[in-house]
């Protein structure tokens, strides 16, 4: 990653993670999601499209940018680092999974390869961080988490926690105050026909959540086995 800036590490990060909701980054989503000014997105478009070691982007004016191989490359080899040392915080330094995102934001940029290899050793060659979110491989390679949002599924079905969404401390102290945690069997036990409220039962105890917080968490189904 040494060709490429700290700055130009995070926009291609976040260009990875919007590719990964809508098939693309736009100027505006990237504004919203790093909140700058959409002129500060664009010059960085340009930069990242005209960069001296090969273009790392392929944009096109209005219709925003999508990686290309050296751009993905990159991008994924930050976000091991990020995944990597948010799980080496949570469970060597005991830091709390709503601390450990904006710890591995200061971090992810200044880890060498030699200490990314040994922390990825000492934690047994991990492939999911603390909130489920899948760890590239060291050849760039990325897992699959398949499932289907909390608040799609019927009364009466159980499932697993396999993901929840990163980066807000706020909701992560509230999930991890229902146990809704990653690995947690949650069964859906009613929904409200009006006011967009789940009853579920997580363990032995039965908590109100709504639907805005459940369309952001992803489910395994029993009979869908493991996340791919």
């Amino acid at each position: 990653m040494a060709s490429a800036s700290a700055a130009e590490q995070d926009y291609l990060k976040h260009i990875y993670l919007q590719q990964e909701e809508s098939g693309r980054a736009t100027t505006h989503e990237l504004a919203d999601r790093l909140r700058v000014k959409p002129p500060s997105v664009t010059a960085m478009f340009k930069r990242l499209a005209d960069h001296p070691g090969g273009p790392l982007v392929a944009h096109t004016p209005y219709h925003g940018v999508v990686l290309t191989d050296k751009g993905l490359a990159v991008a994924l080899e930050v976000l091991r680092h990020h995944r990597l040392i948010e799980l080496f915080l949570s469970e060597f330094l005991d830091v709390p999974w709503d601390r450990v995102h904006e710890e591995a934001d200061r971090l992810e940029h200044v880890l060498s390869e030699e200490l990314e290899d040994r922390i990825a050793t000492k934690l047994g060659q991990p492939t999911r961080d603390p909130h489920g979110d899948p760890i590239p491989s060291r050849e760039g390679w990325m897992d699959f988490v398949s499932g289907v949002a909390l608040d799609t599924l019927p009364v009466g079905q159980c499932a697993t926690v396999a993901r929840v969404p990163d980066g807000d401390p706020a909701l992560l102290q509230y999930l991890e105050s229902l146990g809704l945690v990653p690995g947690a069997s949650v069964t859906i036990e009613a929904t409200a026909p009006y006011g967009d409220v789940l009853t579920l039962r997580i363990g032995e105890t039965t908590h109100a959540v709504g639907g805005s917080v459940a369309r952001r968490l992803l489910m395994i189904l029993p009979e869908s086995g493991e996340a791919r």
